[in-house]
């Protein structure tokens, strides 16, 4: 649970924990202190109310009429409001609480909070020997009580005041340290997905700092090898097609000439000689075996390097594949969304245009027992994008690519594109991103 908590949160909860706890031990402490502090302060006057206790008694012992001079005194306590005269047969005198009528703005729960103690004392007053009653002391505690709650207000407004502070200061210095970390984790987002080109801000405290300079040291590397590896791999795709089109020539200049050479002597052969018994047939058969020899080695010239393409342009070319698709199979309803403009298309770019709808069709003929595809071949804005989809059964969960589309997927890489394969709506598609910046690069470096 702590750890699913942002880090301002792990940060302020402590805080505001310590400083509650700091204003709960300041009442406790203040309820505790407060009783002794209130009994020590009316300590005197207590002693002074016996005091004044014995020279009454006296006095009325050498009055001549002690009543007359025990009522004189006690209008003479009228004016006072912490000695009372209580009579023996008069009601008991009220408690410290009862005689704070102004409590001067003091909350009633904060004087209930406090232990008033037992402030009062009596004195006995006597006439010849007899107790009439009691010189009483019941203070009035209102301006101790206000004092103390100016201190518990003083004591909240402080913690208060420090809380904010530390609130400001801890969010300022959350702010300073989450930012830079913020960064950090969308730049290593960007590196993960294999953008390097925008470095990390560099900020915070020096921890911080120092790792935002490792991760852009790292991405700068990673850029470096990323490069590195799309030029090798360029150069792998180069290499490919230059052994595709010199085994190619070799095949057009060598066996065409060839199986061209014995078809024609096969053909000689039957005009000139009778057809006597099998030895019609067998030339027959050396007939149409040469001829499907001439028709497959076509096939495995036009997989090897299409030819048409520098001459008739890439949507023509692709035209003419899919004419050859439907050809080849008439059971697919092939549909096809092709741009015209990629006839400007050469290069490097234009043959993996062609290798990768090339061998997607090749996959649905083959494995995908689908009724119907299209393929789609649009320019959208600095975009390529390259789309064969199909109704068939899709492919394996633990195959999706397999050796064909993996070496497209190696030919797009080193153009810096993406080639995915998804299954949606009971339909498989191929897709194909290239950009055409990097494209264009790379058919200059080609």
């Amino acid at each position: 649970m702590w750890q699913r908590l942002s880090f301002r949160t792990q940060l302020f909860l402590p805080l505001g924990a310590s400083f509650l706890a700091a204003l709960i031990l300041g009442g406790i402490l203040l309820r505790i202190f407060a009783t002794g502090q209130l009994a020590d302060e009316n300590e005197p006057a207590r002693r002074s109310i016996r005091t004044i206790a014995t020279a009454l008694n006296d006095t009325l012992r050498a009055s001549d009429n002690p009543q007359k001079t025990l009522d004189a005194f006690v209008q003479s306590l009228a004016a006072s409001s912490d000695v009372h005269f209580r009579s023996a047969e008069g009601a008991p005198a009220p408690s410290p609480k009862d005689g704070m009528p102004n409590l001067r703005g003091v909350p009633q729960w904060f004087v209930n909070l406090l232990v008033v103690p037992d402030t009062d004392a009596a004195a006995p007053v006597l006439i010849d020997g007899r107790h009439i009653g009691d010189l009483v002391f019941l203070p009035d505690l209102s301006a101790d009580l206000f004092e103390k709650w100016i201190g518990f207000l003083a004591l909240t407004s402080l913690v208060a005041v420090l809380m904010v502070l530390t609130g400001i200061i801890a969010y300022v210095f959350a702010g300073s340290a989450l930012r830079p970390l913020r960064h950090l984790g969308e730049g290593l987002t960007r590196m993960r997905r294999g953008d390097f080109t925008k470095p990390i801000p560099v900020g915070g405290p020096t921890e911080i700092r120092q790792s935002c300079a490792e991760a852009n040291a790292l991405a700068a590397t990673l850029a470096q090898l990323s490069q590195d590896n799309r030029d090798l791999m360029h150069r792998l795709v180069s290499l490919q097609d230059d052994e595709r089109r010199d085994l190619a020539r070799e095949l057009h200049d060598e066996l065409g000439p060839l199986l061209f050479s014995i078809r024609a002597g096969t053909i000689a052969l039957i005009d000139a000689s009778p057809r006597v018994g099998n030895l019609g047939n067998s030339a027959d058969e050396v007939l149409q075996s040469v001829e499907a020899l001439q028709q497959t080695n076509r096939r495995i010239l036009d997989r090897l390097r299409p030819l048409y393409i520098e001459e008739l342009g890439l949507a023509t070319t692709v035209q003419t594949l899919l004419r050859n698709f439907r050809k080849q199979a008439p059971h697919i309803i092939l549909t096809d969304t092709i741009d015209p403009d990629l006839n400007v298309i050469d290069g490097p770019l234009a043959r993996t245009i062609y290798r990768v709808i090339q061998e997607a069709l090749t996959n649905v003929l083959r494995h995908a027992k689908a009724g119907s595809a299209h393929v789609q071949a649009t320019i959208a804005g600095e975009t390529l994008l390259i789309e064969i989809s199909d109704d068939g059964g899709g492919f394996p969960a633990d195959n999706a690519f397999g050796r064909g589309l993996t070496g497209m997927h190696e030919r797009v890489r080193a153009l810096s594109g993406s080639l995915s394969l998804l299954r949606v709506d009971e339909r498989t598609y191929v897709r194909c991103r290239l950009p055409a910046e990097t494209t264009r690069e790379a058919q200059v470096n080609h």
